[in-house]
């Protein structure tokens, strides 16, 4: 055990090592995402964007209010009044809103039925909805039932007609007699000192609680006396559910009824705009029979499945006979947002001393704190004047011990610093590695020695490469990331792409593509290096192939572009890499985009063909799978985009767009003709009237020949509308070097073989 004047000193500086060490202020949202609106602030899982929430906390910002507001938004065509959210409290799982247009019934002299029905459909959906479109319900004691108006009963129903709760509203005589108006309008509008309104306990208004909280609920109002004629000119006949209190708060204004226009400056409350609570929940479920409440947890049984994203966050599991999910909190001693990575932030319990009383020295630690008397004294310190000085001749004996370990110690803190900062460092690579399938890829590259060698590479490798990802090293970059150049170690020179939000769908993508480049080699088809698992982003390494894309060299201002031979070239290499993945791998993969963008060009503009993030594999013995739709607009296979059901002629119709694009220097993606036809329908309806130099670039019908209109003719037989139509893409490659060999020959006997004289045999 260490000497003791050595553990007095250790307290005495932990406070600036703690400072050190301590991280940086939690972050409120995803990076890159706005995180308020007006003075409401907007923390995640919760976004003002698809990418910047999970699914169903999708909030908008509606700047046409001074200031602006957040609100729920069920669509433009929606009946469900909109949800104007106040504040967001992440600790408990609330939102406080108000509710625009949330008025359940109004019940007019014009009504003569005793009887009215209405409902409640604030949450949006329907009853026999299975799939609920947010994870909200009313908060569970927050909320109240209410019914304003004279001789009036309320009755509130949940599912299968079940009656929940109700309230009947009375009014005296005297407040109905046309006498007595003026008199009740000075005591509502002017009261006098010591004057309080009455509550909402019966007589104008009721209210009750409601036992069970459903998404939806049915409501009838019913009169009790058949004479309303003086009653509903004194009050509003309204049903409503309201946060609790706020209906006592506005109780003043609302006896009055709707006609004020005698008194300057008054205006009833308008109570279609009713605060409530809402709790949320994460996997929010309605059990089929309530009452019976499901003893299994709500909470996931991997870090991976749960929303609770930080090291320092609990699932509390909400199960109960109306409704079953989690929410997640910082456990105690942090606090933040426990659904982000590292949201969850150590408290500063020395800084609150209210909360957390310290009369002595106290000291912040991870997660707690500790408390001590000062250096020579003792006695208790969690009391005032608890602590009393010591003898001085100990004092001075620990003052004297401690002076001999003073540099020891201040090179040990050094070094100790030093080293926490290398263990978080490594904690957190471990965890990105897993996070981003370590295990999955391990196991991959385990099946083949060559690549276990070579595929991890190390973040420290990287960083070096790129001078810490410098923006100068960056080589372009799109929707999914960006690219740099770097220099390895080993001086070769390789291309990194660094994806920008981490989503699963990305780390999928991301596995997707190691999965397949990792088993493919193909002169046409560009190398994956390796690849790093070490960062919060996956990168993946290639070879880096310096001419840039194909699109680029297009698709220039200048009149001329790449010459007609590299072209037919260009087509023929990009079949062969297409043929290679249909046909000569251990599993058929299909591209499932092809375009010129990924299509890359090295010093010799031979053909590389890259990201291969939407790739599938099809089982040898089945013609195609049903996948969900994927690529780009312009390129993409009409008969996969209408049926989901993608083959290896879905490909096909991609390369045959880009035949047409080699061919005519026009972009698929934005090519509109003067009749409103894409660049396909254009081309196709052309051809068979002989009208194509309408559309060919002027360049290749002045470099070209004869074999011109067989690419042609190919192109349109690879875009037909049925995929069984369409050649395989090993025959558009066979077909394409026929061509190709025609071509040279014929360029060859134009200038070897021929003379002004005719034909030259040997």
């Amino acid at each position: 055990m260490p000497p003791r004047p050595l553990l007095v000193l250790l307290v005495a500086v932990a406070p600036l090592l703690m400072l050190m060490l301590r991280l940086a202020a939690a972050p409120v949202g995803l990076p890159g995402c706005n995180t308020t609106c007006g003075s409401v602030e907007v923390p995640y899982p919760f976004g003002i964007g698809a990418s910047c929430s999970l699914p169903g906390f999708n909030l908008t910002c509606d700047h046409t209010h001074n200031p602006p507001w957040l609100l729920f938004s069920h669509g433009a065509e929606s009946t469900v009044p909109k949800l104007h959210v106040r504040k967001i409290h992440l600790g408990n799982a609330t939102v406080y809103v108000t509710v625009n247009g949330g008025t359940i019934l109004n019940l007019t002299s014009n009504t003569s039925s005793v009887y009215n029905d209405a409902s409640w459909r604030v949450l949006g959906g329907d009853r026999d909805d299975k799939r609920r479109p947010r994870p909200f319900v009313l908060s569970y004691h927050q909320n109240k039932f209410v019914v304003l108006g004279c001789n009036l009963q309320g009755r509130l129903f949940g599912d299968d007609s079940r009656l929940l709760t109700g309230c009947s509203s009375f009014c005296t005589l005297d407040y109905l007699d046309d006498s007595k108006q003026q008199q009740r309008r000075e005591v509502v509008w002017e009261p006098t000192e010591g004057h309080r309104c009455g509550r909402c306990s019966g007589n104008g208004c009721c209210q009750a609680k409601i036992p069970l909280f459903y998404p939806m609920y049915d409501v009838k109002l019913q009169r009790l006396d058949g004479h309303h004629d003086n009653v509903d000119q004194v009050m509003q006949n309204l049903v409503l559910i309201a946060q609790d209190g706020w209906i006592e708060k506005v109780w003043c204004l609302m006896v009055q009824g709707a006609d004020v226009s005698h008194l300057p400056g008054r205006k009833p409350p308008d109570l279609s705009k009713a605060p409530m609570v809402l709790q949320f929940l994460m996997n929010l479920t309605y059990p089929s029979k309530r009452g019976k409440a499901d003893n299994t947890t709500s909470c996931p049984s991997t870090e991976a499945k749960s929303a609770c994203k930080s090291s320092h966050s609990k699932c509390i599991d909400i199960n109960d006979p109306f409704s079953s999910g989690y929410m997640c909190q910082c456990v105690p001693g942090y606090q933040g947002n426990p659904y982000l990575l590292d949201g969850c932030q150590d408290i500063n319990e020395c800084e609150q001393p209210d909360l957390y009383p310290c009369y002595g020295v106290c000291t912040n630690l991870p997660g707690t704190y500790e408390c001590r008397c000062p250096r020579g004294s003792h006695g208790n310190y969690s009391m005032m004047h608890g602590c009393v000085k010591s003898s001085t001749g100990l004092a001075i004996g620990v003052g004297v011990g401690t002076a001999a370990t003073v540099l020891v110690l201040a090179l040990t803190t050094i070094l100790l610093v030093r080293k926490i900062k290398e263990e978080r460092k490594k904690k957190l690579r471990q965890r990105f590695f897993k996070q981003n399938r370590g295990q999955l890829l391990q196991h991959l590259v385990c099946q083949r020695a060559d690549i276990g060698e070579r595929m991890i590479i190390t973040l420290q490798e990287l960083e070096k490469a790129t001078n810490n990802f410098d923006k100068s090293r960056e080589l372009g970059g799109g929707g999914h990331g960006t690219v740099y150049k770097g220099i390895l170690s080993s001086q070769h020179v390789v291309a990194i792409k660094k994806a920008k939000i981490v989503i699963q769908k990305e780390i999928n993508e991301f596995i997707n593509e190691v999965a397949i480049l990792s088993q493919v080699n193909h002169r046409n088809i560009v190398k994956l290096l390796g690849c790093c698992l070490e960062t919060e982003v996956p990168l993946l390494v290639y070879e880096f192939i310096s001419n840039g894309t194909l699109y680029k060299h297009l698709h220039v201002e200048a009149p001329r572009s790449i010459s007609w031979k590299d072209r037919l070239r260009i087509a023929v290499e990009t079949a062969r890499a297409i043929a290679y993945l249909h046909s000569l791998v251990s599993m058929p993969v299909v591209h499932r985009d092809i375009k010129s963008p990924n299509i890359l060009l090295d010093d010799n503009l031979t053909v590389k063909l890259s990201d291969f993030g939407a790739s599938r594999y099809i089982p040898i013995d089945q013609e195609g799978i049903h996948t969900s739709v994927q690529g780009t607009f312009g390129y993409l296979d009409p008969m996969y985009h209408s049926t989901g059901h993608l083959t290896e002629k879905s490909d096909v119709y991609s390369y045959g767009v880009l035949l047409i694009e080699l061919l005519t220097r026009k972009k698929p993606v934005s090519y509109l003709s003067a009749d409103g036809f894409g660049l396909v329908n254009h081309f196709t309806s052309l051809l068979p009237r002989g009208n194509l130099d309408e559309i060919l670039d002027p360049q290749v019908s002045k470099e070209g020949d004869g074999e011109v209109v067989d690419v042609a003719l190919l192109a349109a037989m690879c875009v037909k509308s049925r995929g069984e139509e369409r050649p395989a893409i090993r025959q558009v490659e066979m077909m394409l070097e026929s061509i190709q060999a025609s071509k040279e020959f014929s360029s060859e006997v134009t200038d070897d073989d021929v003379s002004s004289e005719g034909w030259n045999y040997p």
